[in-house]
């Protein structure tokens, strides 16, 4: 008995045993289990991983694997390889799998350079089925892909994204919506539409109204932020102010109780020299105010050709009593005229001996008619306690002349304008703030210095981002066959690609004789030219765009992924021509593609000059050109006086505001130099400041329409 129970007792405890090694038997023959996998949620795994396992899934699952691995791809910088993956995912896929395709397709094209494919994928996107961490993405994509040129819809992306942040991101998402709002001019922010129920939009709308109406009076300032916050309490921005925005309100302005205006009285530059510093004492002692506050005077915007200008327009500037001039101002000073067509209009080209402006139209009447009105330039305050010096810098070393602006009580100077000057200043270890009116070959970043200039080059950059908003993909380029040439061609093209073009054709023509041959023989310009090659500066790195934690780098191949094919129809022409040049030019086109042609003409400020009449404007019938918002309409009164004092030379005109304009950042000096995205509504066009504090310039575009000129919106 004993022992029959005792073999019962073990035989029910083997059993168990028996069944156990049954049931793993089993699970072995079934092969390694895939782990769950969620397209919707963070990808926090390898590429590595996700392709791992893509490799070794079989079912529907292999797709989804396959879209984390191209998110965590993109997230390593490994653009080519996401873009492999890309093309080889099935044709047929889930919604759930589309929605993620659509928001990786965008993120591609965003890192790529091709912003352009990527907002139709965006709004294509059903937002209310998304994850929160696809929202996240989501916005975080539109937010990039639109950085370059904001708009409202940047903005509300910004406002959606905030909610799904914390700790500093949130802080970092207040910053750059701050940042991005700075973008947008006064009267653009007056022109916006919303929604009624769109209270958070409203609210820093109604902020940055706030912080334009204290027109940088700090005080005015801290009482309307402090009235904001009890009016919007539950605005995010409300409970944590923007960076920018408490800088703004608690930074110490640069002193500019003493100036020292460092510039070239004697010598070629000197006729330059005049009518910066004319603008310059204007803008001071609060003349252009006062004009700004007259109306314009019908029928006398302009003197005749050869009549007197007034005098100091073009002799040696009388300066105030307040004004202290050191070195030779008082020299004789040759406002002669130029006559070359070709001169450089920029003060960039002043350091060649013998440079004049550029060439004087012979006509009275300035092309004024149904002028358009940009925005009112926001000229800083007249000064009467500004005590303004000015150095000749071509009576003493520019380095000696910092040391005695220094020894002079001077904190801050605004020069000088020769670009060798300009380099040996930069190279220089000084506290003084310095304001240069020029730009070196070779750029040093101090955090002490700006630099402004009215350089081909700036208004090359600025006429390729117009002809880019306005869907043009083929632009051809007409420029002289000089170093000025050359020069716009390589900014434009290097801008151009910038935003995401490619192919950027130019022709180079000679003088007038040469295009008067060409015309008298019949011969139009044709519709093609040499692909213009450059190359970018060695020192600039690939840009990246951080938001929300997602980073757009740059693609590891060298060669952008451009919406722009590598050849096609010619769509734009940009015409970098004087105005007796252009009369020739545009015919010549005309000759070779037809009277209907769609092609889009674009041309610069240098075809802007007195002289302008009816039968100019209408031969010209559809043409855009840039200028800069003094010579656009901006201020009626002020354009017909400085037009009339310089003798109808635009281009000296031009100068006067950069003088105007030098008043207005010497006074902005800190939030120019300190705040990112800060942008003054100048004379000269909206300027900000970029990289190393190089003063950019959007300039005002307008068109010959009929015989008439209108603004271009």
């Amino acid at each position: 008995m004993l022992l029959s129970n005792v073999n019962r007792r073990k035989a029910g405890r083997f059993v168990p045993v028996v069944l156990a090694g049954l049931i793993l038997a089993a699970c072995s023959t079934q092969g390694p289990q895939t782990p769950a996998v969620n397209v919707q949620a963070p990808a926090t795994g390898t590429s590595a991983y996700y392709l791992q396992q893509m490799q070794q899934s079989s079912d529907d699952s292999k797709t989804d694997w396959q879209l984390l691995a191209i998110r965590a791809l993109m997230a390593e910088g490994k653009y080519p390889d996401a873009g492999k993956q890309l093309h080889t995912l099935p044709q047929k896929v889930t919604a759930t799998q589309q929605q993620e395709l659509n928001l990786l397709k965008a993120q591609y094209a965003v890192a790529t350079n091709n912003s352009a494919a990527a907002l139709p994928l965006l709004k294509s996107t059903d937002v209310s089925g998304l994850s929160a961490d696809q929202k996240t993405r989501y916005y975080a994509t539109t937010i990039a892909a639109t950085s370059n040129q904001p708009t409202l819809e940047t903005v509300r992306a910004y406002i959606a994204l905030q909610p799904l942040l914390q700790g500093d991101a949130a802080q970092k998402n207040l910053d750059a919506t701050w940042q991005t709002l700075r973008k947008f001019s006064q009267q653009q922010t007056n022109n916006f539409v919303f929604n009624a129920n769109e209270n958070v939009l409203q609210g820093w709308l109604d902020l940055l109204g706030v912080y334009y109406r204290s027109n940088g009076d700090q005080n005015t300032l801290k009482a309307g932020v402090k009235d904001w916050q009890t009016r919007y309490p539950d605005n995010p921005a409300s409970k944590q102010l923007p960076a920018g925005l408490l800088q703004s309100m608690n930074m110490t302005p640069a002193s500019t109780n003493t100036i020292a205006l460092l510039l070239p009285l004697t010598g070629p530059a000197a006729v330059f020299s005049q009518a910066i510093e004319k603008g310059f004492e204007d803008a001071r002692n609060g003349v252009i105010n006062q004009v700004a506050a007259a109306p314009a005077q019908p029928g006398t915007a302009t003197p005749a050709a050869g009549t007197a200008a007034p005098a100091g327009a073009q002799g040696a500037v009388t300066p105030p009593a307040t004004t202290t001039v050191t070195g030779s101002a008082n020299a004789p000073i040759s406002a002669t005229s130029p006559t070359d067509p070709n001169t450089v209009v920029s003060p960039a080209a002043a350091s060649v001996p013998g440079t004049t402006p550029a060439i004087t139209a012979a006509s009275a009447t300035p092309a004024t008619a149904a002028a358009p009105a940009p925005a009112q330039p926001e000229t800083a305050p007249a000064s009467s306690n500004a005590q303004i010096k000015v150095y000749d810098t071509n009576a003493q070393p520019v380095a000696q002349l910092i040391q005695q602006a220094q020894n002079d009580g001077a904190t801050l100077v605004v020069g000088p304008l020769l670009k060798e000057d300009v380099a040996t200043v930069a190279g220089l270890s000084t506290p003084l703030n310095i304001l240069a009116l020029n730009e070196p070959g070779s750029l040093q970043n101090h955090p002490n210095m700006c630099y402004f200039a009215l350089s081909p080059e700036n208004e090359a950059r600025d006429a390729a981002r117009h002809i880019w908003q306005q869907n043009k993909r083929m632009p051809l380029l007409l420029v002289p066959s000089n170093n000025y040439g050359t020069r716009v061609a390589n900014a434009f093209t290097l801008e151009w690609q910038k935003l995401g073009g490619s192919v950027v054709e130019e022709q180079t023509f000679g003088s007038v004789a040469d295009l008067k041959q060409r015309i008298n023989g019949n011969s139009g310009i044709p519709m093609s030219g040499t692909p213009v090659v450059v190359q970018a500066p060695a020192a600039a790195a690939p840009a990246a765009v951080s938001v929300a934690g997602l980073t757009f780098n740059a693609p590891e191949q060298p060669a952008p992924v451009t919406d722009t094919p590598a050849s096609g129809k010619i769509d734009s022409v940009y015409i970098v021509a004087s105005q007796n040049e252009l009369s020739l030019i545009k015919p010549m086109i005309t000759m070779s593609t037809g009277s209907r042609s769609n092609i889009a003409l674009y041309a610069s400020s240098r075809s802007s000059q007195a002289g302008a009449g009816p039968d100019f404007r209408l031969e010209m019938d559809g043409l855009q050109f840039s200028d800069i918002p003094l010579l656009s309409g901006a201020n009626p009164a002020l354009m017909q006086q400085t037009v009339k004092n310089f003798n109808n030379d635009y281009s000296l005109a031009r100068l006067y505001a950069m003088g105007i304009d030098a008043w207005t950042l010497a006074n902005h000096f800190s939030q120019i130099r300190q705040q990112p995205g800060y942008q003054i509504n100048g004379d000269t066009g909206i300027l900000n400041a970029s990289q190393n504090c190089v003063i950019n310039r959007t300039l005002s575009w307008n068109q010959y329409s009929q015989g008439q000129i209108v603004p271009v919106h």
